[in-house]
């Protein structure tokens, strides 16, 4: 399976606004297969507080290392960005800042708020959150924004997680997608996952049934691709068929919104997921 380059300007003018705007993205710093994609359709996910992450999650390709200091008109900045691309839906992600007091939640909330009172009839915004280390009151600084989504990824199965996320929790995660529902009944919740890592069927299925009980609505299900060798190395390939039959699945479980194949990633299509 191949992803095709972009035709056209769009894309070399959105990374280069992007560049100008000293903005970060996810699509570039994990090396995402759809970036040339979304920049030709006027799309990105912006990165906030920074480019280092304070974890190292073997499977990613963001960079884990001592993180800069928060810039105060970041903010701004991806608000302006957002109204020169002429944005309709805006995901907002960061990398995991465990070393501030609320895990930069506080930011993400301030950007929220900045795209609201600079782009007119502000676009819906969907925000991909890490898991504040299971901080209920960091939760509620994000919730209180008011995102049209709140996204956290899940990742893998819970017996991949000291393999694959050695610093996270698999019932951390759950809870704090639980806690979104407790603070925000009505707010759309949404989580992903990767497969290939070496999971099994019934474990990919309990999953799915873990996140739907813990009040997730929206799944993404998407290939693990090995940014680089020195990270895991793919177990398993998925075909489109058996994407089809763990598309099949969640749907029975009741998810909402579904997006299941090999090339999905948990911001991709978000306008299309977004609306239940």
């Amino acid at each position: 399976m191949k992803k095709s380059l972009p035709k056209g300007g769009d894309y070399q003018r959105v990374r280069n606004l992007l560049s100008h705007a000293g903005l970060h993205t996810v699509c570039k710093e994990a090396n995402c297969p759809n970036m040339f994609e979304c920049f030709s359709k006027d799309t990105s996910t912006f990165m906030i507080l920074g480019s280092e992450c304070t974890r190292n999650c073997r499977f990613c390709n963001v960079t884990c290392g001592t993180p800069s200091l928060i810039d105060p008109q970041e903010p701004i900045r991806v608000a302006k960005a957002a109204l020169d691309l002429n944005l309709k839906y805006i995901v907002v992600t960061s990398v995991t800042r465990d070393d501030l007091d609320d895990g930069g939640a506080l930011h993400f909330a301030a950007t929220i708020h900045a795209i609201k009172s600079i782009v007119p009839g502000y676009p819906k915004i969907e925000v991909l959150i890490p898991d504040f280390k299971g901080d209920m009151e960091a939760l509620k600084k994000v919730v209180s924004a008011k995102p049209d989504v709140l996204n956290h990824n899940i990742e893998t199965v819970s017996s991949l997680y000291p393999k694959v996320r050695p610093e996270a929790i698999y019932q951390r995660s759950l809870t704090l997608l639980q806690n979104v529902k407790t603070i925000a009944p009505l707010m759309p919740v949404k989580s992903g996952i990767m497969v290939g890592l070496g999971e099994t069927a019934s474990e990919l299925e309990q999953t799915l049934t873990d996140l739907f009980c813990h009040g997730c609505d929206i799944i993404t299900i998407g290939q693990y691709l090995q940014p680089t060798k020195k990270h895991l190395p793919v177990e398993k390939y998925y075909s489109p068929e058996e994407f089809g039959i763990l598309e099949k699945t969640a749907k029975k479980i009741g998810f909402k919104k579904i997006a299941a194949g090999p090339f999905v990633r948990s911001s991709y299509r978000a306008k299309e997921l977004s609306s239940l």
